[in-house]
């Protein structure tokens, strides 16, 4: 395909409306490429709602044919694309998750690619129709999307309505009622002009016949008897008999064990079943100096990502405290409420002068801390997840990040065998912290930093951001970003970043 071509249908795409909010580039773009290079596919439900899929806002829920699998694939990934994979609950088979990154808006755009079409109660999605050919063969092209003929969508709308509503098993999980975008969908869909053509779409379904259908159809409109409900949906699932996934009393058994199951693992267990990178999880590190803006960046990240995927969030500059390190502290602070001692400051404050022995303690179980915060963020990383991490360990970059002891000895002049022990076991801790899978380096001008810094004196403000403004980043695979531009600019550079790594 010639990049002219493309160009060219993309441009008309996108200046075409779908009536009601823009269009995102990446989904006109991506709907150029499908007409360019002659996929065959159609957006297969939901199609009243297209301007919400154009938008973003609505999953591209695309039924794509086989034959066409590995071209629709390599189109995705020259779009940026990258596949995802769902909760294990939430797997369906003949369904990939393929989600983009809007450059322009910012947004995430799913795809949801289907080479069948399972359907069904949310709980189980027990059915597969095997329809796709005559699905794809009533498509045609509308402004932006290939869409199904309105009968053949109707048919397939009205089926999966009553699997989902109207069974026995649905009924009594309290999931009789239909949504009220389902409502309009089924009004839209139910037009004088469409319905003459329902036999047409039924004889190349080849699922139900016009009787059933007709009962189905009463069957999901409003106040429809109760009895009349249960019997449209027994008599749908014998004539579907043949597409189930699995036996009708397996699938009730299921599905009542995830009715139970799911809301005690959201309450009590706090569990939130979220997507996982087909690629592997991401340790992703963010430094930078005082005023640089760490944390709003994080704050931006954590909420664009958490909506797709498990984001955990760590603070390697001041980790939690460990048990052990609790104990420690506390035993310490009791030296120092007694007055055996003086209180020295913290690590995180340190400054070139004299420590004690209390102090040394406290730097060995602060690197403690955080090589168990890295080994924590590996180990979560490797399991999938993402991990977003404020301030890093880089010696020799970043010194207040780093191992405190040698230069406290030096200032000390002397040691002992205890000291010597302290400084040791601290070296041994950063020496197993390796670097993290994406480093993002914040780099702002001190006297900016200074600026937007007011709750903190000046100079301290100053020593620490120009540590990091002076410091030769090309020695490490980082990603420098000039934290000085509009906050805008620096989270849009970041999305690219790190999207291009997930």
């Amino acid at each position: 395909m010639l990049q002219s071509e493309l160009e060219y249908h993309s441009r008309t795409a996108s200046e075409k409306s779908t009536g009601d909010g823009p269009i995102l580039d990446l989904v006109a773009r991506l709907c150029a490429a499908l007409s360019a290079e002659g996929i065959d596919y159609c957006h297969w439900k939901s199609n009243p709602f297209l301007h919400r899929s154009a938008s973003g806002e609505n999953d591209l829920d695309l039924l794509v044919s086989r034959v066409d699998a590995q071209a629709f694939t390599e189109i995705l990934c020259e779009l940026g694309f990258k596949e995802v994979f769902a909760p294990e609950e939430d797997e369906l088979p003949g369904v990939e998750n393929y989600y983009g990154h809007d450059e322009s808006s910012g947004r995430l755009v799913h795809v949801h690619a289907h080479y069948q079409l399972v359907l069904g109660n949310d709980l189980s999605k027990n059915y597969v129709l095997p329809v796709e050919r005559a699905y794809l063969t009533s498509a045609c092209q509308q402004a932006l999307f290939r869409v199904p003929a309105p009968e053949f969508e109707l048919v397939v709308l009205v089926i999966r309505m009553v699997l989902k509503h109207s069974t026995w098993d649905s009924l009594l999980m309290r999931h009789g009622r239909l949504s009220k975008s389902e409502k309009y969908e089924l009004e839209c869909l139910t037009a004088p002009d469409v319905l003459s053509k329902v036999d047409v779409a039924l004889a190349a379904l080849q699922l139900v016949d016009r009787k059933l259908f007709d009962l189905c159809l009463r069957a999901v409109q409003p106040h429809c008897p109760l009895l009349l409900k249960v019997r449209a949906g027994e008599q749908l699932q014998k004539a579907l008999l043949a597409c189930a996934r699995r036996p009708h009393s397996v699938d009730v058994m299921l599905k009542l064990s995830h009715r139970v199951w799911q809301p005690i693992q959201r309450r009590l267990f706090r569990y939130v079943a979220k997507n996982r990178p087909a690629h592997g999880g991401l340790f992703i590190a963010i430094v930078g100096g005082d005023g640089a803006g760490k944390t709003t960046m994080l704050d931006d990240l954590s909420a664009w990502l958490s909506g797709v995927f498990s984001v955990t969030r760590l603070h390697m500059g001041k980790p939690e405290w460990s048990r052990t390190t609790t104990v420690v502290r506390a035993i310490l602070k009791i030296g120092t409420l007694l007055r055996i001692y003086p209180f020295e400051g913290d690590v995180y404050e340190s400054s070139p002068r004299a420590h004690g022995y209390p102090w040394f303690i406290r730097a060995a179980c602060t690197a403690r801390d955080r090589f168990l915060t890295y080994a924590g963020a590996r180990r979560v990383s490797a399991n999938g997840q993402l991990v977003l991490c404020d301030r890093y360990t880089l010696p020799g970059f970043i010194e207040m990040d780093g191992p405190q002891c040698p230069q406290a000895l030096e200032v000390r002049g002397r040691s002992s065998g205890l000291l010597d022990f302290l400084a040791g076991r601290e070296a041994a801790y950063y020496s197993r912290i390796h670097l993290p899978d994406l480093l993002i380096v914040l780099k702002v001008d001190p006297e900016i930093a200074v600026q937007r810094k007011v709750d903190e004196t000046g100079e301290s403000v100053r020593a620490r951001s120009t540590q990091v403004f002076e410091a030769d980043w090309n020695k490490l695979p980082a990603h420098v970003i000039d934290a000085g531009q509009t906050r805008e600019m620096i989270s849009s550079q970041i999305r690219k970043i790190v999207w291009d790594h997930i």
